[in-house]
């Protein structure tokens, strides 16, 4: 009786596993249709250990973003003065920090007003709050971009997809009014259209201002905003490891010259008597 219970309890538990797995892998395949295609992979030339940002292309992304974007996204972490000597002259930021309308006050009368951007601003938000955001994008609330690169998973690649990736739905697959089909995106449906046309900017340089192109300055221009201190950080990185490098070589003849000889020196020990 007790070898029939154990048969049987192992046959349960058989098909528990069986089942627990089934159950896995079906909501495995659930997850993968909703986290949308995993984008490729591109060369971004400053993801190397030694590779710094693109300057050109940062001033470009900036363009991109102050034409295309910042009317439904804000860039709460990024102030004009962040510009200076990254894409533009300081007087080219000054000047670029006076077009924008800064609420500033009270003044003496209590009262709020609008001053032009001084460098020490932050990039004004296109909505005064989040329940004016969503008013205006049909119930949908545009993230901030500051970080919305180290957000993401895949990161540039990700962004540079979405943002390349809209096109017509495939044949069976409806998508409510309102929203437009991206597959990149989580579940394929995604409030926002398609920001990107080609021609849609006017590149000061003469770059053709391709759909492909924009998106690759915007997202260039993103990961700068996410990670000011990038460039920084990686030069400060070399230094350390050069450091470390003769500190190391120092060491090893350090080792080698004094303390080898006294590791292999002999005491003998001679009997007087």
């Amino acid at each position: 009786t007790m070898s029939w219970v154990r048969a049987a309890a192992r046959r349960l538990a058989g098909v528990g596993a069986a089942a627990v797995g089934a159950g896995v892998a079906t909501g495995s395949v659930v997850l993968a249709s909703d986290d949308g295609l995993h984008p490729a992979s591109y060369p971004w030339s400053h993801n190397g250990w030694m590779d710094s940002f693109d300057a050109a292309s940062i001033r470009r992304g900036y363009h991109v973003y102050k034409n295309v974007c910042a009317s439904c996204h804000s860039l709460n972490y990024i102030a004009y003065r962040n510009l200076v000597n990254v894409c533009f002259t300081e007087a080219e930021a000054k000047e670029i920090a006076e077009e924008a309308d800064i609420e500033d006050g009270p003044n003496d009368e209590g009262e709020m007003f609008t001053r032009p951007g001084k460098l020490s601003d932050y990039f004004p938000a296109p909505y005064a709050n989040d329940e004016a955001a969503r008013y205006a994008n049909n119930g949908a609330l545009p993230p901030d971009l500051s970080l919305i690169i180290k957000a993401r998973h895949y990161g540039d690649d990700y962004v540079f997809s979405l943002l390349t990736g809209f096109r017509d739905p495939p044949e069976g697959v409806n998508i409510r009014e309102g929203l437009h089909y991206n597959p990149y995106f989580p579940g394929g449906a995604i409030g926002m259209a398609r920001p990107l046309y080609d021609g849609g900017v006017e590149y000061e340089d003469g770059t053709p201002a391709t759909t492909s192109q924009m998106a690759k300055d915007v997202v260039t221009f993103l990961h700068w905003a996410s990670e000011p201190e990038h460039d920084e950080r990686k030069r400060m990185g070399l230094q350390f490891m050069a450091a470390w490098s003769l500190l190391i070589v120092f060491l090893l003849y350090h080792k080698r010259f004094r303390w080898l000889p006294i590791k292999n020196r002999r005491i003998e020990f001679k009997d007087m008597n």
